[in-house]
């Protein structure tokens, strides 16, 4: 047992808290040098074991210990730890190739200069904002070593991401239903292009309340072409149509969504309503607006909402009747959201789930100025969005989406049993 004792004759004022800390840190590093070492060691006696029966034609065996190779430093999450991996010498032929067989370590591949946890830090850290020009002063101190942090191996990260985001792409759709779905265009610079890349994502719900992301792709603006051609590819790979989307008022995409998915109904996102309709209002109105929409939104049942848009369209008509249309011209879909379950209207009514995601975007292409390609940012946008993906909570009352999708009626979120039975007549 490795056991620390601090000189007896060194002061107080001889050992600073800085000392304390950084012998904290060797004793980690110690420790995990002397586990590898014996985990190396040991998944070589086993595989030496189970071929100590083959001998060549002299009696000597086939496979036998060879010393050591040349110490290497690996990256791990406990800091820079000095490895000398045993060797083995292996005189079995390939019956196949005819070439001799060779021991490779499972624990500690011959090419491997960083644990996973750090390969997969280190795209982490550049993706919220660390330039790859940082990472040696940022990282090397703090892992005691920068070997395998230059610039250029982050930079190469992008290629396996745009080869990542393309078989993403082409998956298969079949196998999954998404019940409920959220589309959204989302703008993001181009640093080395003139245009901006306008990135066409959709999120789903599937049948077990799940969110998930569905595709993402680059189209020219939010044309309803570009929409049709991304749902014409998501059906043609599988994909049925969601009982329910949700998305802004831009036209593009609700025109390609009748084209595509005709049965699927719509829901308005209030965020961007609101905005838009704030747009056409005075400041001065801001905060009354707000409150009479919030009343229209935040209703208990559809009857309350339509009543408090009449009473929106009462108060601003007659001097903001474009305001005031924005939200009459448009109230069937607003209000679709009360057509389904209660504890669904939280996540229905707005596109929030692309929102809050793409923040995370944003903050990476303002730090950056920009992805230098389209290629670039439609990669970097696809390993925000996976990485923000696994910390995506279901929706609420998961159970009832596969009813949802099952046809089953809602009256002002509430399941009504029976809807088409009819009552039994009394006898007179």
């Amino acid at each position: 047992m490795l056991t620390v004792v601090p000189d007896p004759s060194a002061s107080d004022s001889d050992r600073p808290a800085a000392n304390s800390s950084s012998l904290i840190d060797e004793i980690v590093r110690d420790g995990a040098r002397r586990m590898l070492a014996e985990a190396l060691q040991a998944e070589v006696d086993a595989y030496i074991t189970a071929f100590t029966a083959e001998r060549d034609e002299h009696g000597r065996r086939l496979v036998v210990r060879n010393g050591y190779h040349d110490p290497r430093e690996v990256l791990t999450s406990a800091g820079a730890v000095q490895v000398t991996v045993p060797r083995v010498n292996d005189k079995r032929i390939d019956p196949d190739t005819g070439q001799r067989q060779r021991f490779s370590s499972a624990i500690l591949p011959p090419w491997a200069r960083k644990t996973p946890k750090i390969n997969e830090v280190l795209p982490l850290l550049y993706l919220h904002g660390l330039s790859s020009g940082d990472f040696i002063p940022a990282l090397g101190q703090f892992l005691g070593s920068a070997k395998g942090l230059s610039g250029p191996v982050i930079t190469k990260l992008t290629e396996q991401w745009q080869a990542e985001q393309h078989a993403f792409g082409q998956r298969d759709l079949s196998t999954v239903d998404y019940v409920y779905l959220w589309a959204n265009g989302i703008h993001v610079n181009i640093r080395l292009e003139e245009h901006k890349l306008c990135l066409l994502v959709m999120i789903g719900v599937r049948a077990d309340g799940r969110k998930e992301l569905v595709a993402l792709s680059d189209g020219y603006r939010e044309s309803t072409e570009s929409w049709a051609d991304l749902l014409r590819d998501c059906k043609r790979r599988g994909m049925s149509g969601p009982v329910l989307a949700a998305g802004d008022g831009a036209l593009g995409f609700w025109g390609a969504l009748r084209e595509v998915f005709p049965e699927t109904r719509e829901q308005r996102c209030w965020f961007h309503k609101i905005a838009n309709v704030l747009a056409a209002l005075p400041k001065s109105s801001h905060p009354g607006a707000k409150k009479a929409l919030a009343e229209i939104w935040n209703a208990e049942d559809r009857r309350h909402a339509l009543d408090a848009a009449g009473r929106f369209e009462a108060l601003y008509g007659a001097k903001f009747p474009k305001a005031v249309a924005k939200i009459t011209d448009d109230i069937d879909e607003l209000l679709a959201f009360y057509d389904y379950p209660a504890e669904h209207w939280i996540h229905l009514r707005t596109t929030n789930p692309i929102e809050s995601t793409f923040a995370t975007v944003r903050h990476r292409t303002k730090v950056t100025k920009g992805p230098g390609s389209r290629a670039a940012g439609l990669a970097m946008a696809f390993k925000l969005i996976e990485s923000a993906q696994a910390r995506w909570r279901a929706v609420n009352a998961p159970h009832l989406v596969a009813l949802v999708r099952a046809g089953a009626s809602f009256v002002n979120g509430v399941l009504v049993e029976r809807p088409n039975e009819q009552p039994t007549p009394t006898a007179a």
